[in-house]
């Protein structure tokens, strides 16, 4: 059983007094900005980044941009984020719902993909647009939740016994204000047969100032166990910013988990695969999913073949404890749950 901390925990403003709504507001939009702030030559990539900035728009915090290394165009969390020209060439096989969840929709933002867990899609909205997303393509507007969808969607959980988790997604749920965030884990709760309130969530990392005093207070007074799964692909995403809040989160409670994906020129090496499960652990965080390439159009640049997966997972269980080497997956359209993949074949 879960101990929570009584609401006594507090968060802490960066130095330069902002709040997490004011560095998202502020966020990058421009390719043209990022390059220039990244001191990185106009001519050389500014033309592609554009290209892809229109099928898909850039968004870069601050705080995210503050760890990436000046005059490298390599930077792992650069390439994360930085339009290429790449995106736009059509590849046979890449589509645009790679998890078909068009089909998976049960009412207005509502996803049933397994039988014991739903995910509300809370808000469109995400605090950094990853260039790799399976989700950049899919119809935000048609099922963003308003007011009106709120009772609808409690009635079907209700009406649902075998549910016993439900999932804050987007987007990215902690996008949201804390005030309507508390009042859907007050609602969830309040179904018998929810048992777990998971979120997945990337802003605790592009923007730790996330975690603030409404979000722990909420958190921690939550009567169900919150998990969440946040969303790291290298090492140097995590810096002291980040340690600290993910220790609020921890105070609060909350379970820590990672999920991660493959991508090319990013973490596609034993080595920063094995950095990456140290830090998380070191962060207070376990390593949960390694995820194989989701095929969505506009992004198979980053893609990794299966083989070289496995031939990566082989390499962190050579050098790894068990409990560090997250579980190489791939969602499947139509599966009962994530398909993992043999290493062994």
């Amino acid at each position: 059983m879960i101990q929570r901390t009584p609401t006594g925990i507090e968060a802490h403003l960066a130095e330069d007094g902002r709040s997490w709504q004011q560095h998202l507001s502020e966020s990058i939009t421009s390719p043209e900005i990022l390059l220039q702030r990244l001191g990185l030559a106009p001519n050389e990539w500014l033309s592609g980044a554009q290209a892809g900035h229109q099928l898909f728009p850039i968004r870069v915090p601050e705080p995210f941009l503050a760890r990436m290394r000046h005059g490298d165009p390599n930077d792992p969390l650069l390439m994360q984020v930085l339009p290429r020209q790449e995106e736009n060439v059509r590849m046979p096989g890449y589509v645009r719902d790679p998890l078909a969840e068009d089909r998976a929709v049960q009412t207005t933002g509502l996803i049933r993909k397994y039988r014991s867990r739903a995910l509300l899609m809370v808000t469109g909205q995400c605090a950094v647009n990853c260039r790799y997303c399976f989700r950049r393509h899919f119809p935000y507007d048609e099922q963003r939740l308003g007011a009106s969808d709120r009772r609808q969607v409690i009635d079907t959980l209700s009406a649902s016994p075998e549910i016993n988790e439900v999932i804050l997604s987007g987007g990215d749920p902690l996008a949201v204000n804390d005030r309507l965030l508390a009042q859907w884990a007050a609602d969830l709760s309040a179904i018998p047969h929810i048992r777990r309130l998971r979120l997945h969530t990337r802003l605790p990392v592009v923007i730790p100032q996330r975690v603030c005093d409404a979000l722990l207070k909420w958190l921690s007074q939550t009567q169900i166990p919150v998990v969440m799964v946040l969303h790291i692909n290298h090492p140097a995403e995590i810096d002291p910013a980040t340690r600290n809040a993910l220790g609020y989160l921890r105070a609060a409670g909350v379970t820590l988990l990672n999920q991660s994906v493959i991508l090319r020129g990013v973490n596609d090496s034993v080595a920063v695969l094995e950095s990456l499960s140290e830090t998380l652990f070191e962060a207070g965080v376990m390593p949960y999913y390694l995820h194989a390439f989701d095929p969505v159009e506009g992004a198979h640049h980053y893609d990794v073949p299966d083989e070289e997966a496995r031939t990566l997972v082989q390499g962190l269980l050579a050098r790894l404890p068990g409990f560090l080497v997250p579980r190489l997956v791939r969602e499947e359209p139509g599966r009962d749950g994530k398909t993992p993949i043999n290493l062994f074949p």
